[in-house]
């Protein structure tokens, strides 16, 4: 028995890769909290205090993604379609970014060969941003173990019988804030810092928005213990899709064979990057790529 809604239809205007979402999801997911299939991606969810889960799946005949939730969340379907638009890029306008980058001496091959590269980014904000700061010098293989021994200390249990695999929610920012994170596998100071980013935001003395534009997001997040640029500006990348965020210290985009074997300094690169305002997160992504091809 079916006991989810009938699906909706998310469209968006092509050319969109579903093999870029499915290659960054790949190695990110989440056991139990997400589950990533050859052709489509669901994960768990919390919405104004409704438990549930939601899948996209990969329609070959159409430009638009086919988009499964569990009844739990029809109360707040506007705020879940919203939010998969936005994880999934799908309002992006692909011909006036890569209109804009084409000219880009060196960036425009790239942008040649991938026209659709997108911005996939997180579902909820505060996850991300965890997810950043245990990212901090470590690879993503190594974070996403980590992140995953949070989810089984400290995440929700969830059963549903129309997604069985769907078994976890992402832990809250007061579970994290609260918790024994000994033998977590992040040295202490760092330890400090996801507790203490934690407690702000489970206080609300930190808000984890744009209301007051990327910069003001940026400056709060710099101006905690153990935050940078580079956790703030891909914080503002990946949490948000922020469209000109540009994390230039970031190692993949130092590294792009692009660049050639000696890749390039942060500060050539930050200076090259005004050129690609007001989309230099979609350069990032194009530089992002070329690092993982080569």
């Amino acid at each position: 028995m079916n006991l989810s809604p009938a699906p909706l239809l998310l469209d968006y205007q092509p050319p969109w890769q579903w093999q870029q979402f499915h290659g960054h999801f790949a190695l990110r997911a989440l056991a139990g909290v997400e589950s990533l299939q050859p052709r489509s991606y669901a994960r768990s969810v919390l919405l104004d205090g409704q438990r549930g889960w939601f899948r996209v799946q990969v329609l070959d005949d159409q430009h638009a993604l086919q988009l499964h939730y569990s009844k739990s969340l029809r109360p707040c379907l506007p705020v879940l379609i919203a939010r998969v638009r936005k994880m999934f890029d799908l309002d992006c306008q692909p011909q006036q970014i890569a209109a804009h980058l084409a000219t880009a001496p060196q960036l425009g091959a790239l942008v040649a060969r991938n026209p659709g590269l997108r911005l996939p980014t997180a579902f909820e904000p505060f996850e991300q941003a965890v997810r950043a700061i245990v990212g901090q010098q470590v690879t993503v293989k190594a974070a996403v173990t980590i992140t995953g021994r949070l989810v089984t200390r400290l995440g929700e249990p969830l059963q549903f019988a129309d997604a069985a695999e769907i078994q976890r929610l992402f832990p809250s920012a007061a579970a994290i804030a609260e918790a024994n994170l000994e033998n977590i596998g992040m040295p202490g100071k760092r330890v400090q810092t996801l507790q203490h980013f934690a407690a702000e935001v489970a206080s609300g003395a930190l808000q984890l928005d744009l209301r007051d534009g990327c910069a003001a997001l940026i400056e709060r997040l710099c101006a905690l213990p153990g935050i940078g640029p580079w956790t703030a500006e891909y914080i503002a990348l990946r949490a948000f899709g922020e469209a000109d965020a540009f994390p230039a210290s970031d190692l993949g985009l130092l590294k792009a064979p692009l660049w050639g074997p000696v890749g390039i300094e942060a500060k050539q690169l930050k200076a090259r990057a005004e050129a690609w305002r007001p989309w230099r997160a979609y350069a990032a992504a194009h530089l992002w790529h070329n690092y993982s091809e080569g």
